[in-house]
């Protein structure tokens, strides 16, 4: 348990788009408010695990402006000035400098603990455990922490990162240097990372001091805030969104991990030892769906003949998906829309969903 318990602030980043779970992910449901399994959604289930840990007044949720109600609807809990809209995707540093400067003005220097809002991770006693012995760390040291995941199969779909020397072990979690951040792999490469033992999957979780956080980020994007400053000055007052929208225009869209961590100065990796999983897209779910005798994965109601190794989920569980003579397929039915695709071109989804978003257009 850390000393600064009581000044944790969580940060839950739910503005994604979710392509790669069309056609029952779109832009006015993204995959973070869907229920996939669990009875509830991902973003739900983001804020169950950590509403035991500080009190909903100091649970902020940042999403795209449009999706607003949503988390309303979802997180009705939260007071709604936690939930705050982005106007315009700008991707992750935007988000995280935003969210810095907000608690910096509402709470002064806590630790953040930034999360995401679509990863499946249990146990939950054990995620907690980790993220205080992160806090534990933030509130003590200059550090910027994150969180490596230990790889179970060469994963190209992921981030690595290198972990370096052992600093410490805190309660059974292992506490790196860390070395470096490295890109999403090929396999031949992803192979000889787990090889080493040294490289884990790149969770994209934070923990640290407020203070830190803006430090680095006035060292390497001192634009982000530059422009977010004045709205800052609106905050909580009518002319917020208007203030926002100005700055975000400004804004040159990066990610945290690009923009920030892989220049940061004192980086620390906890290894993770909790379940975690992405959802990155339909091969995900495969693990949580019933199959039958010949490996077809199916959510609703199946028919096949001579048919192996398929995914087949319908929104409508009531629907009948008939399979003859196919393998290795995703075939998706939701509301007017139907997906099939080669289980091994799935990513390719996003581009897909960029054709149709450009054609809408």
């Amino acid at each position: 348990m850390t000393s600064r318990q009581h000044d944790i602030v969580v940060i839950i980043m739910a503005g994604g788009a979710g392509t790669r779970f069309w056609p029952l992910s779109t832009d006015t449901r993204p995959k973070q408010f869907l229920n996939l399994f669990g009875g509830r959604s991902l973003l739900q289930q983001s804020y169950d695990r950590v509403a035991g840990m500080v009190p909903d007044e100091r649970i902020l949720v940042l999403t795209n402006e449009s999706l607003m109600s949503l988390v309303y609807e979802q997180l009705p809990q939260l007071p709604e000035s936690n939930v705050i809209g982005e106007p315009l995707r700008r991707d992750t540093a935007a988000a995280v400098a935003l969210a810095s400067l907000v608690c910096r003005r509402r709470y002064g220097n806590p630790i953040m603990v930034v999360l995401t809002a679509d990863h499946l991770i249990k146990p939950v006693e054990l995620f907690r455990k980790t993220i205080l012995s992160a806090a534990n760390a933030a509130a003590s040291e200059t550090v910027l922490c994150t969180f490596g995941v230990q790889p179970t199969y060469p994963a190209t779909c992921y981030g690595y990162l290198e972990s370096g020397n052992k600093i410490t072990n805190h309660e059974g979690i292992a506490h790196y240097d860390l070395v470096r951040f490295v890109e999403k792999p090929d396999e031949p490469t992803a192979r000889a990372y787990l090889e080493t033992r040294r490289y884990y999957w790149n969770s994209g979780m934070f923990v640290w001091s407020v203070e830190n956080i803006l430090d680095e980020l006035e060292r390497q994007l001192p634009a982000h805030l530059e422009h977010l400053a004045p709205a800052m000055e609106k905050e909580g007052a009518s002319g917020w969104q208007e203030a926002l929208t100005k700055a975000f225009e400004s804004l040159k869209a990066t990610s945290i991990d690009f923009g920030v961590m892989e220049g940061a100065r004192h980086i620390r990796m906890l290894a993770a030892t909790f379940y975690w999983n992405d959802v990155g897209g339909w091969l995900a779910l495969e693990e949580f769906m019933e199959k039958d005798g010949s490996g077809n994965a199916h959510q609703g109601k199946l028919e096949t003949l001579d048919a192996k190794n398929n995914l087949v989920f319908c929104e409508n569980e009531q629907e009948t998906v008939a399979l003859i003579g196919v393998e290795n397929l995703v075939l998706v039915r939701a509301g007017k829309h139907t997906l099939v695709v080669p289980r091994d071109r799935a990513e390719e989804i996003k581009q897909l969903v960029k054709r149709l978003q450009t054609k809408n257009k």
